[in-house]
């Protein structure tokens, strides 16, 4: 994999061998000189040619984790990623235990911040949309597979706008969009060029989503909290201004304004 272009080509190695002999990246490092069957060494090998190839390691594997959940993932659907962790963090900070708060997800994916958010509340109802069938598949078995019985899943666009669906106001709007400017997808690293383009593609300026959600769903939400690329956040921040007394940002661990809140209705 290291001669393919892969970085970090040990880490992603033990990564494949967890996931073909079943067990803990531990349990591999301290498993000496044991034995591996002829079938599982092929298997081996043949994802490691996928991954030289250029295949996202959480495509090949098939699932990845997200906060403590394991949520699938394949072809189609965008893969998580910690710094999206923030918006979860967010809902957390903000929801408290018993409360019966209405939650709406836009752009959810593979729904890595609604389900997590769903699994952390019960008592709240969750609303995830997603306007891409493939990644609304991978929602979809991603809901049965963490039980999140009060999640709610809409295959929709939501460039219609919140009158376009039948779902009450909302509590807290939470939403990771696309927001990558379209002149730039080219030059993305090819494991990312692997994932879908309706997941990362923002428009011309990279804002189109944030406007759409600004001027049709931050109406109907008393709090929100979108995640966004490097130098966006202040121009999130004047959107939000429109429609939120309190508003700001949250910085991820590389130190970029990762994630914009706003709170408190005007």
């Amino acid at each position: 994999m290291e001669t393919g272009g892969v970085e970090n080509s040990d880490s992603e190695a033990l990564w494949l061998l967890e996931a073909v002999l079943g067990c803990r990246h531990e349990d591999i490092l301290l498993g000496g000189s044991e034995a591996v069957s002829p079938d599982k060494e092929r298997e081996f090998l043949a994802k490691a040619d996928e991954r030289a190839g250029g295949r996202p390691l959480q495509y090949i594997i098939g699932s990845w984790n997200f906060r403590g959940n394991e949520f699938l993932v394949g072809e189609g659907v965008l893969i998580p990623r910690p710094e999206t962790e923030l918006l979860v963090d967010f809902a957390e900070s903000r929801i408290k235990r018993g409360e019966k708060k209405v939650v709406i997800d836009l752009c959810a994916g593979s729904g890595c911040v609604g389900l997590s958010v769903a699994k952390l509340f019960p008592d709240c109802r969750v609303y995830l949309i997603e306007k891409s069938e493939a990644a609304f598949a991978y929602l979809t078995k991603n809901k049965q597979k963490l039980g999140c019985n009060n999640a709610e899943l809409i295959c929709g666009d939501i460039f219609g706008g919140f009158d376009a669906f039948d779902i009450p106001q909302a509590d807290m709007i939470l939403s990771n969009p696309p927001y990558i400017e379209s002149a730039d997808i080219p030059a993305l690293q090819r494991e990312v060029l692997r994932e879908p383009a309706m997941a990362l593609d923002g428009g011309s300026d990279g804002m189109d989503f944030y406007r759409a959600v600004a001027e049709s769903w931050l109406p109907h939400s008393k709090a929100a909290a979108v995640e966004c690329g490097e130098g966006q956040a202040s121009g999130i921040t004047e959107l939000f201004s429109e429609c939120f007394a309190e508003v700001g940002t949250i910085t991820d661990f590389g130190g970029v304004q990762r994630t914009v809140i706003g709170e408190e209705r005007k």
